[in-house]
């Protein structure tokens, strides 16, 4: 497999606007030409491992995000966009998508917008009868497809609440049990922390909090931090919110309990304490489930989120699917994006491993774009508590 050249001419200016050095002044820096660097800065030229040393060591840029941010998604989003049957007769090659979100970022998200309009649009004609019948109005997206497109566009990172967990999970410099701290607060505050096998997942009522007894430990704990930061992270979760600027009500409802969540997990398994275990034990789910209290699903979840500027880990992407191949999570810190639209394709490993219960299925894999991709595969079964209850099962 050739290697990916690398274009970053956006990075590059933004590098340049944000020290305040004219075009000379940066080119004399890398050590190029201006007619060099003019080139790399509108992507006819690659970046080259001279210029990105040279990064490095004048301006302590983190070279890995040169390759990040939101090109490899916009190329991925654009291409699926144009796998439309309506636009597949135009399909442009891979390189001419690459130009286009390295060049005009703007223009590549104004023609994703029109796209999702259009499918939007396409799926409402298609249940008319249905759409008709409903009481809201019509009119604007997805209120899921606006929240995924947020956590996306963050590489599924959020800095600020990400720390504010890291530092709640400590105690006198030192990593703590997330529970007791949270047992404590709840004390603090006069709120009764109570458990029924009739309750919900999670409830609040005044001054009590009720969490179910027939869900796994795992998942007590993580319920508790929720509303953890529910209670003392709510002003920076309203922040992040209006930096978002959703389009509705609903969207920003869905997006608050996303960030709850982000917080919950990050508390859970705080950072560089994560980071560091991950390292140690070659990313073994297992062990790190055991090592946090966790379940194996929050820890493949939580290896895709780490991509704090600095001190990033390998990147993951993490899937979830149902028993009908329905992907209901996505989350991807890799060049993998996944389908906006449909399942995921049935060769992949994740659906065969609803036959093989509790192992792990490995798979290598290589997209289009040439890059490969170890898969790792395993089911995951959420207890109903009771007779009448199903149990859930998906594969992750």
């Amino acid at each position: 497999m050739t290697a990916q050249k690398l274009y970053a001419g956006t990075k590059l200016r933004e590098t340049r606007t944000r020290i305040g050095l004219t075009q000379k002044a940066f080119a004399a820096k890398l050590g190029v030409s201006l007619p060099y660097l003019n080139q790399m800065e509108n992507n006819h030229r690659p970046v080259s491992a001279g210029v990105v040393l040279r990064l490095a060591g004048e301006f302590g840029l983190d070279v890995t995000e040169l390759a990040a941010g939101d090109g490899a998604r916009l190329v991925s989003d654009l291409h699926e966009a144009l796998a439309d049957p309506v636009l597949a007769e135009n399909q442009p090659p891979l390189a001419d998508l690459r130009l286009v979100a390295s060049n005009a970022p703007v223009m590549a998200r104004a023609f994703l917008a029109l796209h999702r309009a259009y499918r939007q649009s396409h799926e409402r004609l298609a249940s008319l009868d249905e759409a008709l019948g409903r009481a809201e109005p019509l009119a604007g997206g997805s209120p899921w497809e606006e929240v995924r497109d947020f956590f996306h566009y963050c590489d599924n990172y959020l800095d600020a609440i990400d720390r504010a967990a890291e530092r709640f999970s400590l105690q006198d410099g030192q990593r703590a049990d997330p529970e007791i701290i949270a047992r404590q607060l709840f004390r603090a505050r006069g709120i009764e922390l109570s458990f029924s096998d009739t309750a919900p997942i999670r409830l609040l009522e005044g001054a009590r909090l009720l969490l179910s007894s027939r869900a796994p430990g795992p998942t007590q704990r993580f319920q508790m931090l929720h509303q953890i930061a529910l209670i003392t992270q709510n002003d920076l979760l309203e922040a992040t919110l209006d930096l978002a600027r959703f389009q509705s009500d609903t969207a920003r409802a869905i997006a608050k309990i996303g960030l709850a969540n982000y917080f919950a997990g990050a508390a859970l398994m705080p950072y560089r304490a994560f980071l560091e275990a991950a390292q140690e034990t070659r990313h073994d789910l297992e062990r790190l489930a055991d090592r946090f209290g966790a379940s194996i699903e929050q820890v493949a979840h939580r290896l895709s989120t780490l991509q704090r500027p600095g001190q990033k880990g390998i990147p993951f992407f993490f899937v979830r699917v149902d028993q009908a191949g329905t992907i209901t999570k996505r989350h991807s810190a890799t060049r993998l994006q996944f389908a906006r639209f449909g399942g995921a394709c049935p060769l992949w490993n994740v659906h065969q491993a609803f036959e093989t219960p509790g192992r792990f299925l490995r798979q290598l894999a290589e997209t289009p774009d040439g890059v490969r991709y170890l898969c790792l595969a395993r089911d995951i079964s959420k207890p109903g508590g009771s007779f009448n209850a199903p149990v859930r099962r998906y594969a992750i």
